[in-house]
């Protein structure tokens, strides 16, 4: 646990755990549930994703905090481990993303349209597809360490879309080490951790932060 009060609860979700709807394994709702105790996720994240996770424990803070997400008020970092070379220091990936075949998420053009240029990722607005639901997603990186092996990147989902973080990075050339998405039998953990958390609770600014794991370290 990292934060709790009458309102909320903030997990550390490990890896391998579900959220919410796991249909024949353990959730996290679910096993509030066997253990007396009603809780609404606010937000999800991948099962697995590591990290923080906030909880309200009535409809009516569950509202009022959902709507946060929604405004795009909620300040979201995440810590990813990638493969080194070619990251500019920092930068935005600017890409609009879809759903495929399988529903699987993917960028919403094809590859050979989507430029570099000042440290941003885009793709012409010609280049997107039409004729499939389309979906705006920037996510913004800063690199914070990096190693001949590896980088460590710290991620801000600016947009909240389904597998943001994983597919953008994939889709610039450097996928998240252990991504089952874009790594066929990865031998480890998906590296990547939902880090911190900024919301507005009982008039103050609240922030949150799960540790990052040591095997993170580069």
């Amino acid at each position: 646990m990292i934060l709790e009060d009458d309102a909320i609860l903030v997990l550390d979700k490990p890896v391998g755990v579900s959220v919410m709807g796991e249909r024949h394994e353990s959730d996290l709702v679910r096993m509030a549930a066997d253990a007396g105790e009603q809780l609404f996720a606010v937000h999800r994240i991948d099962k697995v994703t590591s990290g923080v996770i906030l909880f309200a424990k009535n409809l009516a803070v569950h509202g009022g905090l959902t709507r946060q997400f929604n405004k795009r008020t909620v300040e979201k970092a995440y810590l990813a481990v990638t493969a080194p070379g070619g990251l500019p220091a920092a930068g935005r990936i600017d890409l609009p993303l879809s759903v495929g075949r399988k529903n699987r998420v993917r960028i919403a053009a094809p590859r050979e349209s989507i430029a570099f240029k000042d440290d941003t990722w885009t793709v012409p607005a010609s280049a997107v597809f039409d004729t499939v639901p389309t979906y705006p997603s920037v996510t913004t990186f800063a690199v914070r360490a990096q190693t001949p092996a590896r980088a460590l990147v710290e991620a801000a989902p600016l947009t909240g879309r389904r597998h943001q973080i994983r597919v953008h990075l994939a889709w610039v050339g450097h996928p998240i080490v252990g991504d089952p998405l874009f790594e066929k039998a990865p031998a480890g953990r998906t590296y990547l951790h939902s880090w911190r958390l900024s919301f507005d609770h009982r008039g103050e600014r609240v922030t949150v932060e799960a540790p990052m794991p040591a095997d993170f370290a580069v």
